[in-house]
Order: structure tokens, then sequence, then C-alpha cells
């Protein structure tokens, strides 16, 4: 009875055991649920389906070592077998000493190939007799065709007139046979042309005209090299193809200049090949990363290594300075540090660039002058920006290249003024008497249609100081109120101050930290504390009141001295402070920033911009 219990449980587990097999692709898995953590269980692995590559033109300007490593790639892909057009030794010579070494070489990277390889000449390959009897002698056939899983493999011979680039040709006997291989297979699912020279595009070509007119009732597509930069065709209902490069002259300028190195991945269908270009450089091993190089390069990652000391001015306008930028490589990679300048019709530097070499360890700093054509106040100023490129180079791993651009411009500093009686945290701002900063033309972030004027949306705030604490107030004009405790301030009617307590030659580039994020919207109904994001993340003794008014809402926030102590200690002497002003109208449907200065988040943010200084 034992063995027959666990005989009968098996095979209910069995019943639950799926085999789904529509692809005849077989898996395992318990699909008894009425619903199931997959979408379907029809596996991408038909009948008849298969994937191969494509390698394309190695030489013509050939760039060492690029060939190989495609080689070494393909190994990692798999692909069933690799297709090639042409261009595989750089030729061009009767010198058959040379060419049996070019021949070599060429057979020696092929043996590193885990797939099979089927060769196809180009005009560096076949280029006169001496080089079409080497071909003859090491390949046997200059053309030829194979068919794989009811495809035909067309494999053609674009040089069989030696005339070279531009002159490519098929010749009668060459017809014939193209002829005849497809009469023989006249019912293959699809047939695949491979050629070196882009006959279709070219003048005096030979034959080619009936080879396409062969190919013309049948699916076809047609893949071909010679040119170095990437061409999709459309002919015949077809697709026909130039392709780029595995390594021979290119400007390498990228893809949407059909400019790159990269192998074919063809997955051959039931419905014809579906392509990926993969280009070389974005194709890795496991050991992309390892430990050990995680472990020599995380530093590097972390904190970028050029800072520039913001530039303040003291007197009201500026006439001259310098900008002061530090280097500090704290690896053991050698460090190298390009800056590029665009400058703005008010400030420019004198040099379009600088590059600076930085020892594993070490420091380097330089001052580079800022000019200006006449003495300028700071708010009148358009900033230059400063492009910095940071490439550090280990020796056995790929060079690592950092990037940041900074706008920079000198910046007036702000006096944080004393309180002579700590004011209330009560929403009455009639403590403040005025509030100092009233008369600025805030930066819009909105369409035409959102914002309509200072009724519409404005502000103004004040930052005082009394002993062991920071207050901060805020009008803000708002002509109508969106506000609900259940959503985030930023995403109704609301104000945020910003502030970074950290030193001033940290703060100052700072794009993203905010060590004190304080946003706050009116409650829903009533006066009170005010609806604000994460207080839990903020330093337990802030208060804080937001109170209506018949134009909009006040806001009073007391923020301890402690929370900028513990970042500069208890002799502080700047914060930088932002405030923006959120405005939300017709049921979010108009959507408002207004912000003091350019945001620190943003792509025009400017370094040491809201400094102000404890004196």
């Amino acid at each position: 009875m034992k063995k027959y219990l666990l005989f009968l449980s098996s095979m209910l587990i069995a019943a639950q055991i799926v085999a789904q097999d529509t692809s005849e692709a077989r898996i395992r898995i318990d699909a008894s649920g009425a619903v199931n953590p997959w979408n379907h269980l029809d596996i991408n692995k038909k009948e008849g389906s298969f994937q191969f590559a494509i390698v394309t033109d190695r030489t013509g300007g050939l760039r060492p070592g690029v060939f190989p490593e495609a080689i070494r790639k393909l190994n990692l892909l798999q692909p069933e077998f690799v297709m090639s057009v042409g261009d595989l030794i750089t030729g061009y010579t009767e010198d058959e000493a040379r060419i049996d070494e070019e021949w070599d070489e060429f057979t020696g990277f092929i043996d590193n190939l885990e797939a099979p390889f089927f060769y196809l000449p180009g005009n560096h390959d076949y280029i006169n007799e001496v080089m079409a009897r080497k071909w003859k002698e090491r390949f046997g056939r200059d053309y030829y065709h194979f068919v794989y899983e009811d495809v035909l493999f067309l494999c053609l011979n674009s040089e069989e007139k030696m005339q070279g680039a531009g002159r490519g040709y098929i010749d009668e006997p060459q017809l014939a046979y193209i002829d005849e291989a497809l009469a023989a297979n006249p019912s293959v699912r699809w047939t695949l042309v491979f050629l070196h020279q882009p006959l279709w595009d070219q003048k005096n070509n030979g034959k080619w005209s009936e080879v396409e007119a062969l190919l013309a009732d049948r699916k076809h597509t047609v893949f071909a090299g010679h040119r170095h930069r990437y061409v999709r065709y459309e002919r015949n209902q077809s697709d026909y193809f130039i392709l780029a490069t595995t390594g021979g002259g290119s400007g390498m300028r990228g893809p949407r200049f059909g400019e790159f190195d990269h192998v074919v991945w063809v997955t051959m269908t039931e419905e014809g090949p579906i392509l990926a270009n993969l280009l070389l450089d974005g194709i890795w091993d496991k050991d992309i990363q390892t430990e050990e190089s995680y472990l020599a390069t995380k530093e590097v990652l972390y904190q970028f290594p050029v800072q520039l000391e913001p530039l303040f001015v003291e007197n009201g306008a500026f006439s001259g300075g310098e900008i002061h930028v530090k280097m500090t490589n704290d690896s053991d990679l050698p460090l190298e540090v390009n800056l590029s300048f665009n400058s703005s019709t008010d400030i420019w530097v004198a040099t379009d660039g600088i590059q600076q070499a930085v020892g594993p360890n070490s420091v380097e700093q330089i001052s580079i002058p800022l000019k200006t054509p006449s003495s300028i106040l700071p708010s009148e100023i358009h900033p230059i920006r400063i492009h910095a490129t940071a490439t550090y180079k280990p020796a056995d791993y790929p060079v690592m290249e950092l990037e940041q651009s900074i706008w920079f411009a000198p910046q007036m500093t702000y006096d944080i003024r004393k309180a002579k009686k700590a004011p209330q945290i009560d929403g009455d701002l009639k403590e403040w008497k005025s509030l100092t900063f009233s008369d600025f033309s805030p930066i819009e972030e909105s369409d035409p249609f959102s914002h309509s004027g200072q009724e519409d949306a404005s502000f103004a705030f004040d930052i005082r100081q009394r002993k062991d604490w920071i207050y901060l107030a805020a009008s803000v004009q708002d002509d109508q109120i969106e506000s609900s405790d259940k959503v985030a301030p930023f995403d109704q009617d609301g104000l945020a101050f910003v502030l970074d307590p950290r030193s001033i030659d940290v703060s100052s580039m700072s794009t993203g930290y905010r060590n004190l994020f304080i946003a706050i919207s009116p409650e829903e109904e009533g006066d009170g504390p005010g609806n604000i994001f994460r207080k839990d993340r903020l330093p337990d003794e802030i208060q804080s009141f937001c109170r209506r008014t018949e134009t909009g809402y006040d806001i009073e926030i007391a923020i301890p001295i402690s929370a900028i102590t513990r970042h500069q200690g208890e002799n502080w002497k700047h914060l930088r402070l932002n405030v923006i002003q959120f405005d939300k109208d017709k049921e979010g449907a108009h959507s408002s920033r207004l912000l003091w200065q350019s945001d620190w988040q943003g792509e025009n943010h400017v370094m040491g911009s809201g400094t102000f200084v404890n004196h």
C-alpha cells in the first residue's frame, strides 16, 4: 500500500508538470495554477530557426587587433557558423611570400574560431592572377553555395575580372552557376546572397542585373561589404545590405554615419532573417568586471576628480579674476584631465582647452585667467560652460572615462542677517517686517499657458539666524490653491527650501545633493505645521507652520544650527540655499515651477549659486 501511494503521488505530480511543446522546445514546470507567473510557455525556439554571424571588411585601411577581438567575441556568442563578405587580407601584391604570410596570419585567427567559417573573396583578396591562384590553392572554389535548414546560401565572387574597387563584375560562367544553383533549389524558404562589392550600386557590373532577375521571384536577402559604411537598401521587395567594418578603415563616427566595427547576428526564422548589428565595443565576456578590477576602479567612480573653486564677488561688480582648478588622483592609476571651455559674451578664458596629467596618488592645481570686457554685475553675467573629462588608464583593463559639464560664473554671496528676536513659528510674518528677497525675477519652468504672472504664482522669502537656530520665511502668492495631505508638495501647490549645509568647496559643485529638502504645502483644511514631504528624514527639532492668506499662504520654518555644524563644525562659514515654488492649476492641467536660483539637479546648474555667508 505504501508503494502504491508513492506511485499515485508521483503520478499526480507528473500530471501537474506540463510540457508545452508548440515549438519543439520542451519545458518542465508546474503549470497547475489558475494563474501563473509567466505570459505563456511557447518557447521562442522554432523548428528550422537558427542563428549565424557575418563578419565584414577587415582590410582596406587595416586597424590591427580588431578582427581577432571579433573572433574572440564571436566565441562568446556561439553562432552556428560565420559568413564573410571579403577583404580578409591586405593583398594588392604579386609577392607570393607576402601573400602566404598574410593568409597564414588570417587563417591563424580563424583557427581560434569555434564555429565553421565560410570564406568569400574581396578585391583585396583576389586582385591579380597570382592572388587568384593562391586563393584557389588554399580554398578551391571562389564561388559556391550550400543549403542549411532549407535556406540557400549563395556565396559569389564579385572580383572575378580582378578590376579592383568600384568595378566589381559577374561574368557568364558565374551567372550560369548561379542559375543552376537556384534551379536546383526552387523551393527553399529563403535565399541569402553574399558578395563583396555592392554591384547593384555600380555601373558596368557585368551580369548582375540578370542575377537580380533570377532572384526577383523568390524570398531573398543580399549582403555586401566594401564601402565600410552601413546602408540598408530596399530592392526587389527585399533587403540589400552594405555592411560596415570588422577592422577595416573607418572614420568610426558611429551609427548615425554608418561607421562602426560590428558583427551581424542573424536569426533565421520562417518569416525571414532578423538582423542585430552587434557593435564590438558592446560585446563583453563574463570578466567585464571582476572583483579584482572592481577593487582597482571603485575609488575613481564615486567622486569626480576635478573640483573648481567658486569665484565670489565682494564689491558688487566683477572686472576679472581666476578659475582655480584642483585635480585629485586618489587611485594607483595614471590620470589625464582634459578641460574645454565654451565662453559667453560676458566672460571668457584665453584658451580652448587644457590637458593635464595627474600621477597616481597626487594632486595638481592650476589657475586660469577669467576675463570680461568691462565691469559687470554678477546677476547680469551669462555663465561659461566648462567640460571636464577624466581618463584613468589601467595597464591591463580598458580606460575609464568620466565626464562632467559645469556652468561657471562669478557669484555674489548673501549675508545671513541676525534676528534681534526669535520669531514665533506660527505663520504670522509681521515679526519679519519685510522679506529681504522679494525683488527678483524667478527662473520659470512651465509651458507657455501655465504661468500668467505674479498674481498667478510668485514668492518672497528671507533667512535669519538667532542663537542656535536658522529661521526661514516665505510669502507665497497663489491665486488657486490645490492641496491634499495625501499628495507630495511638489505634485501640488507647495514651496521647497533646498539647503546644502556642507562646506562650500564640496557643496558648490553639487548637482544632486539635498541634505535638507524641506518641501511644504498648505494643509488640506485649516492652518498648521503643513504637509511636509518625508518629515521623518528631517531633523526632529525642525518646526514649521503654514498659514493660508487672502492671496496664497505664508510659511515659517525653524532649523537647528546642529543640522549645519554636524557638516562644517561650530565655526561654520557657508550655507547654500535655493527656493522653489510649485504651482498647480486647473486640477493639475497647468503646472509651473519657479526657482530663485538654477536647479541644482538640472543641466543649467551654476556652481556656487545661492551661497549665504555666516559672519
